[in-house]
């Protein structure tokens, strides 16, 4: 049975498949990247990215060069194996497994004895143990953990990432990581898998616990921030600063209030919760009660401008942000974009929209006619009304002398 990696293919090419394939290859595997995207494929064959991440166009051209990463549509055989697809939920909020299945299906056909699986997407508990079941339906001719055990011919193991947007490269080399196998020997082959460019600690556990980990993890931080925006709204018709009460209040030794913002978005926070909620619908109360709170946040900024717009007979209202956080181009879930989407529907006025990290308008908005993607000057110069969404390094450049002939609706605290 093969104990060393020699190849490696990466299955889903998105903000965490490719930045991961491109760290491996410049470790001197052979990196296969599939994935779906024709566009991303070709892309990265050239060369180049298809997303916004600080130096991964630099280590992709590199290893793209050396011919140590190449992309394609199809799996490849390969030594071991990573699947980083998307796992969104449904309209009622249970978990959309359709991806994994789609890839463990492509995947299955060219798996071998000896060949490593791991799993990084974000997933419900149990599901490492369904991408294995999915396998073993599609290779009667292969053994995997839940029939073999340690002697599986086919080792299955989940790791989830843990890093932060615009610091991918460097949080993935550098945080530690939870490796969950099925079994022991699944563990023990992801971890010197990982240990290839991981300097952080790979910390070894059950699949299961490391599914509930990752989940863990984004649920404490939503509860935070949920914390932060629920005061937002208290402050609201009590007429009081939350920015200056949240920093009085820290100055207490053991008080770290966070932020409050226009609500909550990504691939992981605003949806990883609702995991934990639906493995557990009578337990997670305080899980779901975060959810609520920070789901509902976009509309309460919505009603605010609303409320400055009614004061004009056609206002000019300028957007700042539709990225889920700052200084990057992701719009998945951004609470941002909900909120521009939900003016323009409601025909709140003329939306000048600036968004540094993105050259067009998402498809959400482009065929809006009052909807308008501008640069920062002209938005200063033609609003009447501003509202900060996002804090990208931009727009924390801004002057007030520059914001003191429109109205301004701050939900991220940019200029105080």
């Amino acid at each position: 049975m093969n104990e060393t990696f020699e190849t490696v293919g990466m299955i889903g090419l998105g903000y965490i498949g490719l930045p991961t394939a491109a760290l491996l290859a410049s470790r001197g595997m052979q990196v296969i990247g599939v994935d779906v995207d024709q566009n991303a494929v070709d892309t990265i064959n050239r060369g180049q990215v298809h997303i916004v991440e600080p130096d991964l166009d630099i280590v992709v051209r590199s290893v793209v060069t050396t011919g140590n990463l190449r992309a394609t549509t199809a799996p490849e055989p390969a030594d071991a194996f990573l699947v980083a697809v998307p796992t969104p939920f449904r309209d009622d909020r249970s978990p959309d497994l359709s991806y994994i299945e789609s890839a463990a299906k492509a995947l299955a056909p060219v798996l071998k004895k000896g060949d490593l699986v791991v799993l990084e997407s974000t997933s419900p508990v149990g599901t490492t143990e369904k991408l294995a079941a999915w396998f073993a339906e599609e290779r009667a001719d292969l053994s995997f953990p839940q029939q073999a055990g340690e002697q599986a011919d086919v080792q299955v193991a989940y790791c989830p990432e843990r890093v932060l947007p615009g610091q991918v490269l460097q949080e993935l080399v550098n945080n530690d990581r939870v490796i969950g196998g099925m079994t022991s020997r699944c563990a023990a082959r992801a971890a010197a898998l990982y240990q290839v460019f991981v300097k952080g600690e790979c910390l070894v556990t059950s699949s299961r616990t490391a599914e509930l980990c990752k989940l863990t993890e984004n649920a404490y931080r939503d509860v935070n921030i949920a914390f932060a925006n629920e005061m937002s709204l208290v402050c609201d018709p009590l007429k009081v600063n939350v920015w200056e009460l949240i920093e009085l209040a820290n100055r207490h030794p053991r008080v770290n209030i966070l932020k409050p913002g226009p609500g909550v978005g990504g691939h992981c926070i605003a949806i990883d919760p609702w995991f934990i909620v639906d493995s557990a619908p009578e337990l997670a109360r305080l899980i779901r009660t975060a959810r609520e709170v920070n789901d509902s946040k976009p509309e309460h900024v919505i009603r605010r401008i609303l409320q400055l717009a009614d004061r004009f007979k056609s206002p000019t209202i300028a957007c700042f942000g539709l990225a889920f956080k700052a200084n990057i181009d992701d719009l998945r879930e951004s609470p941002a974009l909900d909120i521009v989407v939900q003016l323009a529907e409601r025909q709140a006025g003329k939306l000048l929209i600036v968004e540094p990290n993105i050259t067009k308008l998402p498809a959400a908005l482009e065929q809006a006619a009052n909807v308008e993607l501008v640069s920062l000057d002209e938005a200063l110069g033609n609003a009447d009304i501003i509202v900060g969404l996002v804090d990208h390094s931009e727009f924390l450049k801004i002057s007030r002398e520059s914001l003191s002939e429109a109205m301004l609706l701050d939900t991220r605290g940019m200029w105080r």
